[in-house]
């Protein structure tokens, strides 16, 4: 029997939201390439007008923390992005490739896999301060688990230097951020409900 994954918004809390690569492959292992999909992001976070708590981008996968959108709902913005971030580092599968985009993979464009990232996304709902805490650290300390840096100040592509030495990036958390209270009729709001293939492992037990 086919697990299903309910995806529950409207109810104001967070969105811890994780989504891999095709098959897990790093495409995101280029520094430009992981600056550019956070240029993007900062991009459509502006448009949809949702808070992003906290991020770490990684070789191989994403892990995000976001409130719901004024405009749409974090399916529509998880989309858009994946749609964009695929456009911009990829191309389209064709010879006629601009050399600025071949600037951010080893092989030709006819190696390419067929798709820049796996289908769906895992969405967590985070409704204390304690998960939203317990979140963020360990997308924070997900480079040191995964053995890619010593300490997670040494990796840039994540919240965690902003938090803890107030640096400046690519995207800006937005800490001022305040939980909005859903109203009763909107409690038990469930707008999807999708066959979960890849993504049905706990954040916590990803690599």
């Amino acid at each position: 029997m086919k697990k299903r994954l309910e995806r529950r918004y409207g109810l104001g809390h967070l969105h811890f939201i994780t989504f891999s690569c095709y098959r897990r492959l790093p495409l995101l292992g280029a520094e430009r390439a992981r600056d550019e999909f956070l240029r993007i992001l900062n991009e459509i976070r502006d448009r949809y007008g949702f808070a992003l708590l906290g991020y770490v981008v990684m070789p191989e996968h994403v892990h995000l923390l976001i409130s719901e959108p004024s405009v749409g709902n974090p399916s529509v913005v998880m989309r858009l992005l994946k749609q964009r971030v695929s456009r911009a580092l990829r191309g389209k599968r064709s010879k006629r490739v601009r050399a600025t985009q071949l600037t951010f993979w080893d092989d030709p464009p006819e190696n390419l896999p067929p798709r820049f990232w796996q289908r769906r996304f895992y969405d967590f709902n985070v409704w204390s301060f304690r998960k939203k805490n317990e979140k963020l650290n360990y997308m924070h300390f997900n480079p040191v688990k995964r053995g890619l840096v010593k300490h997670p100040k040494q990796w840039g592509w994540s919240s965690y230097r902003f938090y803890s030495m107030g640096e400046p990036s690519l995207c800006v958390p937005d800490v001022k951020w305040e939980p909005r209270i859903a109203r009763p009729t909107e409690r038990r709001k469930i707008v999807s409900r999708r066959t979960v293939k890849e993504e049905t492992a706990h954040p916590s037990r990803q690599p």
